[in-house]
């Protein structure tokens, strides 16, 4: 019985031996030095003839919102998928600070952090979409980029969004369609206890 107890213990040293974490596992860190190649250098340049993922821009002012200095207009169809996917994208990466209809008043703001600026200014509601578009990819004061949270459409389609923040907060009877207007004179429902 002894022999069994001393085999199973040396076998069970012999097992915890070969264990290898991954803090020891062979890699090569980057900038630091290589025998394996020729050059010397772990990092590796990059392939002639490829494209970083993530990084083909075949329309560059749909990409960064510019064309040259001039922001570009929304390339996205004006649907309701759009203002939809806009407003949800909206909720979750700008209300925190533009709060949810664009004024400027998030929860950021409520814990003591810099109000960022209201979208129902003049100065935002008339330049074009490409403004926030490029915003969102290059941040602005004390916004961080949102270029890797954000794919490019989702960025237009926040931009959507923002043009129907504006509208609901500049709209006039005018903009109500004729066959709506009763509604709008018609007194609410009262509500049942």
């Amino acid at each position: 019985m002894t022999g069994r107890r001393i085999a199973l213990a040396l076998s069970m040293l012999a097992l915890g031996a070969c264990r290898r974490d991954m803090q020891d596992q062979p890699k090569y860190k980057p900038l630091r030095p290589s025998p394996f190649f020729a050059d010397g250098r772990t990092s590796r340049p990059v392939v002639a003839g490829t494209i970083p993922r993530g990084a083909l821009d075949l329309d560059r002012g749909r990409a960064t919102g510019k064309a040259g200095d001039t922001y570009v207009t929304n390339p996205l169809p004006r649907s309701e998928a759009v203002f939809l996917r806009g407003r949800e994208r909206y909720d979750i990466y700008c209300a925190p600070c533009h709060d949810r209809v664009g004024n400027g008043a998030g929860m950021i703001v409520e814990r003591g952090f810099k109000a960022p600026p209201t979208f129902h200014q003049d100065r935002l509601r008339g330049i074009a979409d490409g403004y926030f578009v490029e915003t969102m990819a290059q941040g602005f004061g004390v916004m961080p980029s949102y270029a890797q949270q954000i794919p490019v459409d989702d960025r237009w389609a926040i931009a959507a969004w923002i043009r129907v923040l504006q509208r609901s907060q500049h709209a006039t009877l005018a903009d109500v369609p004729p066959a709506a207007r009763p509604e709008l004179d018609a007194p609410p429902a009262e509500a049942h206890p």
